[in-house]
């Protein structure tokens, strides 16, 4: 592809007036000032939902680093090489780097970049900023400000924080950083501090260049925002693909000789040695300009804002990063750093700040995706961990089935799905695997967004053809499997609650209901006894003869397992359940 300086780009420039003053407004009316601090994602957005309601409004936008419009989710995939041109992480669709130039002549917008807004008189409502090249100092006055500041990496307080070789995937000059490190291909080995979604981004980022990777996280599982036996199928796909996963575990210090970073040591005492680490274990959002204002900052760290975007001055907003918002599903207050929030935050403030506060941004229901090899891993709403700390009286069911038939190809999906039982509301959803994530889990999110129930669902008129989706969409039928739990026709049970049983010396009698083919392919080794299930009705006379013992049913993904159950119950079994998800569900060591 040619570089993002096109012809368009340079017929944009050419365009370009030497006088970047915005366009006068209208005889007999007053030129409204807007003033949009920090440039990367809200901003932008702010700044451009602004123009096109107001074309005689001076807007400007404030910018501290000298790059504007970052796509920061695309760092890792830069760093990882699946694109050489990092202007392509500034570009328009059409391939415009989106620069000072651009934004004036396509956008008539004064943006202003290596520039950093100091404080703000509220009272004579003007913005200082300081000039970071020439350090000069001015006023610019303003009728309404929308603060888009973002946020910054959070730092661990452990010594040798200060050595070379340590980083964070925060900006444009770290991308830059770490690409530069993949492409010479010197470094041997590397951490990365942190399991979270930018942790694992960059864990695969550096992987593909060649580096030895170990990913340290503190918590019990990666990607906290799953539920533990869905982030278990996550954390064995890493490891398969070579990667080195150390959970449980924290960062006591950075080990380091002649200001250079030589390993690190983990809490247990543990030292691993590295010439890299990134550290990815969250960021903070920047409200500490607000803070100096006066402005109300909440108990997360995140400025206070209302459901306009407003902040406790009505004439400043807030968007993006450095706000907090309401949880739709919970109304608690919660940090959602995502890069589609700050968009559509934006755009609330950009169009409020124009024509008053007719436009209203509902809250997160915390939706989120990551690429992890060639895995995706996604949530929406609420896991299973989330509704009970929150109160709800809930059921879930884990579904494992492919995303289009198998004479298309179809791969693997496991979702796990949260709904309330008394209103059967939809709750939450999690799927992982290698097939179409992205489309489950925007399906769930707008279910719990429409108010759905699991009845609405097992319903749902969506798109089907062989390339794209089964007859029976994965969603549908994991929408079948919680209305069967519901409505009393199957009792499930989770790997992990199996596991614990088993582990607990009280394992039930297991009933495998595959062929003896698949047995001989692969097996949990759990002490499960084979019974295909089209022998289950002559056999019945090597299960329990006690009818109240506990029996757990299950196959390749438990679709045999549930008919055997609903078979063994009307056979007047009374302690019937299923493995959810099957041996695909299956998180711990397999016997083969």
């Amino acid at each position: 592809m040619p570089g993002c300086y096109s012809e368009v780009q340079k017929q944009l420039n050419c365009k370009l007036v030497l006088n970047q003053n915005v366009l006068p407004a209208k005889k007999g009316t007053r030129m409204k000032k807007i003033i949009v601090i920090g440039g990367s994602a809200a901003g932008p957005k702010a700044a451009a939902r602004a123009r096109r309601l107001d074309e005689h409004a001076e807007v400007t936008i404030i910018q501290k680093s000298p790059e504007l419009s970052m796509a920061s989710c695309g760092y890792p995939y830069y760093v990882g090489g699946f694109f050489d041109d990092r202007n392509q992480l500034l570009c328009t669709p059409a391939g415009v780097v989106r620069d000072p130039k651009f934004f004036m002549a396509a956008k008539n917008i004064i943006a202003r970049t290596s520039t950093e807004a100091i404080s703000i008189d509220r009272k004579k409502k003007v913005v200082v900023v300081e000039d970071l090249n020439s350090r000069k100092t001015e006023e610019l006055p303003y009728d309404k400000v929308i603060l888009a500041t973002g946020a910054r990496p959070r730092m661990p307080k452990v010594p040798g924080i200060e050595l070379e070789g340590i980083t964070t995937l925060q900006s444009m000059q770290d991308a830059d950083f770490l690409r530069k490190i993949a492409d010479e291909k010197k470094i041997k080995k590397a951490v990365v501090i942190g399991g979270g979604l930018i942790g694992i981004e960059t864990c695969e980022a550096l992987h593909l260049a060649g580096i030895e990777i170990t990913v340290v996280e503190m918590l019990p599982q990666l990607l906290s925002f799953l539920d533990m036996e869905i982030a278990k199928l996550v954390e064995n796909h890493v490891r398969s693909k070579g990667a080195n996963v150390m959970s449980n575990n924290g960062l006591e210090a950075f080990l380091g000789k002649d200001g250079k970073l030589t390993g690190i040591k983990l809490q247990n005492g543990a030292e691993l040695e590295c010439q890299l680490a990134i550290i990815a274990i969250g960021v903070i959002p920047n409200s500490d300009l607000a803070g100096r204002i006066g402005l109300e900052v909440g108990p997360t760290g995140g400025i206070i804002v209302d459901k306009h975007m407003q902040t406790s001055d009505p004439d400043i907003y807030a968007v993006g990063d450095c706000v907090e918002t309401y949880q739709r599903l919970t109304g608690k207050k919660v940090l959602a750093p995502y890069g589609d929030l700050a968009n559509l935050q934006g755009r609330v403030a950009g169009e409020n700040a124009i024509v008053g506060n007719v436009k209203e941004f509902p809250g997160t229901i915390q939706t989120g995706i990551c690429k992890v090899f060639d895995f995706a891993a996604g949530s929406t709403g609420l896991s299973e961990r989330a509704a009970r700390a929150n109160g709800f009286d809930f059921e879930t069911v884990i579904n494992a089935s492919p995303d289009k038939p198998g004479f298309m190809k179809g791969q693997l999906l496991v979702t796990k799905l949260v709904a309330d039982r008394k209103n059967r509301k939809i709750l939450g959803a999690q799927c992982v695997g290698p097939g179409d994530v992205a489309k489950q889990i925007a399906q769930w999110a707008m279910a719990i967004q429409g108010g759905l129930t699991v009845d609405d669902m097992v319903n749902a008129d969506l798109p089907y053809a062989p390339p794209f989706s089964l007859a029976i969409d994965h969603g549908i039928a994991t929408a079948h499997l919680m209305q069967n739990k519901l409505d009393g026709l199957m009792q499930g049970i989770s790997t992990t609650e199996l596991k614990q049983l088993i582990d607990s010396g009280n394992s039930p009698f297991i009933l495998d209901t595959r062929g003896p083919d698949e047995y001989e392919m692969m097996r949990l080794g759990i002490g499960e006894h084979l019974i295909p299930l089209g022998a289950v009705r002559k056999r019945l006379n090597e299960l329990p003869q006690d009818k109240n013992a506990p029996i757990v049913c299950y196959c390749k993904i438990s679709l045999r397992g549930y008919e055997a159950a609903r078979l063994l119950v009307q056979h007047d079994y009374t302690n019937v359940k299923v493995m959810e998800g099957g041996i695909m569900a299956w998180p711990f060591p397999r016997e083969k």
